[in-house]
């Protein structure tokens, strides 16, 4: 389940591009910028229809031609001011609104200009071929209107003309408005699938990355159970076995033992997928005494990379921590390589028995910025270290410092003898 896009300022958008998209409704609540944009829209028509209203009353109006009666005029004034009032419900039933004061578009002229918002409402709101209708209807009105009130200075071919230019300069204006309400909603729907997409590849990022711990736990936790069988047989079936060998054979017993209780504590909580099928057995895993054939790898391929090895007691060291550590090398260098070409890494490793082992890898931010890697990958490395410094009871940190440097680095507990 993922979150819905949302933005920094929902009250600058309209109501419709506020509603996520699974839980759209055909009536949005207005926002803050709806209810502006109306309150705009009302005053200018009733600006427009107090306008054309007194220049009617004059002996030689400008706007349109006189009326021949007062009592058409003051109609008139009225069905400017009730095209007015329908602004404000014109987002609820454009269609409805828009047939209805239809008629209206053949005779009046106070109503003109909040007739053209509710066509424009229509619009941008509704589908284009309903939109085509109410633009060809309009246009019938058009012509009426042209023949009921007639521009004196003026042909009738042109006055019609001039409802049409001013149709479809609307029409377009709709459209283009919609097309680009169209494209942020497919825009965020994009972007929400995105993010679930990227949520379920982690998911599957993790649940891989505890399937081959799992894997690489069994395999250790085999080999210590069989030394602890063998070694307490041998005790079991020589019971008169000289104390010196007893004492040996116990001491193999605890050790072993304390090693297996400390893979098992980092395999805890793993879930092991179950297949169905047989795997072929892995070759060994490489430990920390492998990382100087890392490091010279990656230097055969052409990076330059620094290295610097303070640990105490390397023998000592866990399996299980040094193949964490060797994967945190790998997976830095693989960085390093594709993020950053031809740019020096430095890889640190220090620590011994109780105080931990500490893992560091920097490098230079290349100039100009991180560019797209030109070795693909899946970009879930960095997720499939941080399950496994977790799953280990240690800590991962990885970006810039304040140095500009980028800089992977971990460290991993490490038993005292």
């Amino acid at each position: 389940m993922t979150s819905a896009v949302v933005p920094d300022h929902p009250w600058l958008l309209p109501g419709a591009l506020t509603v996520p998209v699974d839980r759209a409704r055909p009536h949005p609540r207005r926002t803050t910028r709806d209810w502006i944009v109306d309150g705009v829209a009302f005053l200018l028509s009733l600006f427009w229809v107090l306008v054309v209203t007194g220049d009617a009353t004059t002996p030689d109006p400008e706007l349109a031609p006189r009326l021949p009666y007062d009592w058409m005029i003051a109609a008139d004034g009225l069905v400017g001011l009730l095209c007015c009032g329908l602004l404000w419900f014109r987002r609820r039933w454009p269609v409805g609104i828009a047939v209805a004061s239809l008629p209206l578009t053949a005779f009046s002229m106070a109503g003109a200009f909040p007739l053209l918002i509710i066509y424009f409402t229509v619009v941008v709101h509704r589908r284009t071929a309903v939109a085509l209708a109410i633009t060809a209807a309009g246009l019938c009105t058009n012509f009426v209107f042209a023949y009921l009130r007639p521009e004196p200075d003026m042909p009738y071919w042109v006055s019609t003309m001039w409802g049409v230019v001013i149709s479809v300069t609307v029409l377009a204006w709709g459209m283009f408005v919609r097309a680009r309400r169209q494209l942020v909603v497919s825009l965020r729907e994009r972007a929400e699938r995105a993010e679930a997409e990227q949520q379920l590849r982690v998911a599957q990022a993790r649940q891989l990355e505890r399937t081959r711990i799992a894997r690489e736990m069994h395999d250790v936790l085999a080999h210590r159970i069989s030394l602890l069988s063998l070694h307490a047989g041998a005790l079991e079936f020589r019971p008169d076995a000289p104390a010196e060998e007893v004492a040996k054979a116990a001491g193999v017993i605890r050790g072993s033992a304390h090693a297996a209780l400390q893979d098992l504590r980092e395999v805890i909580g793993v879930l092991r997928a179950e297949t169905g099928a047989e795997e072929e057995p892995e070759r060994p895993q490489p430990t920390l005494a492998d990382l100087p054939a890392l490091i010279q790898e990656s230097r055969a391929a052409g990076v330059r990379v620094n290295a610097t090895d303070l640990v105490a007691a390397p023998e000592s060291l866990p399996a299980a921590v040094g193949r964490s550590a060797y994967r945190i090398v790998q997976e830095g260098l693989t960085n390093a390589r594709k993020h950053a070409p031809g740019a020096a890494v430095t890889v640190g490793v220090a620590g011994g028995p109780g105080a931990g082992l500490t893992v560091e890898i920097r490098n230079r931010w290349p100039i100009g910025g991180v560019t797209d890697a030109e070795i693909p990958g899946a970009g879930t490395g960095l997720v499939g270290i941080t399950e496994r410094v977790t799953l280990a009871g240690g800590r991962l940190e990885y970006g810039r410092d304040d140095t500009g440097d980028f800089r992977l680095a971990a460290w991993l507990p490490w038993p005292a003898a």
